[in-house]
């Protein structure tokens, strides 16, 4: 089983990335879904998505969980049985968890393409990286201010922000592999530690609250 990589943030966190390379029938192999996820699995009707949500059965069997101990609010924002915090992600062939015993958490994966050069300017001031060498590094960038943005609103859980108004990423350079953020709304303000990486043409990125 492909399990492509772990990281372990802090003590009480743990990231679980999946590269997905079985099939649907081999990811089925002792995974037992609630009735409800079995109906959402037959309802799919892109492989790859089933792949990804099974996949991601696996990672939660990884960190000491079942399908059972997983259920959602009507935000969609999923939970834990025990009260642990987790945030779930899947892009294409990689799929990822993060678990955390006490501190919200928010992940995201992305695959790096030129179509983010396009929709930019909807999350993120723009000329924050004229600094930047190429249109290759500036996706990248974007990239991961993106699944920064995502991670946060993952946390937070509110319909109503604003990625280009609420949520503000430091900027950071790619060898440091982390940054900071922020989101002010509605006069409240919240911190979080940023902190992504870079593989076979995808990025992950993941943030917990400070």
């Amino acid at each position: 089983m492909p399990l492509f990589k772990t990281i372990t943030p802090n003590p009480t966190t743990q990231v679980y990335i999946w590269k997905v390379e079985e099939s649907v029938e081999e990811l089925e192999k002792n995974v037992n879904l609630t009735p409800h996820c079995r109906a959402r699995l037959e309802s799919m009707k892109s492989e790859l998505h089933r792949r990804g949500f099974l996949s991601i059965r696996h990672l939660l069997h990884e960190a000491g969980y079942t399908d059972q101990d997983l259920f959602y609010t009507d935000n969609g924002k999923p939970h834990l049985q025990d009260g642990k915090y987790i945030s779930i992600t899947h892009s294409y062939n990689f799929t990822a968890i993060i678990v955390s015993d006490d501190t919200e958490v928010g992940i995201d994966i992305e695959m790096q393409r030129d179509k983010i050069l396009r929709i930019a300017s909807r999350f993120t001031p723009l000329k924050e990286y004229h600094t930047l060498a190429n249109d290759d590094a500036l996706i990248r960038k974007l990239t991961i201010v993106w699944g920064a943005k995502e991670s946060l609103y993952k946390i937070y859980g509110v319909k109503g922000i604003s990625f280009l108004k609420h949520i503000y990423v430091e900027d950071f350079d790619f060898d440091d592999a982390k940054s900071s953020a922020t989101i002010n709304y509605k006069g409240k303000k919240s911190n979080y530690a940023i902190d992504f990486l870079e593989f076979e043409g995808f990025t992950c990125v993941y943030a917990l609250a400070l």
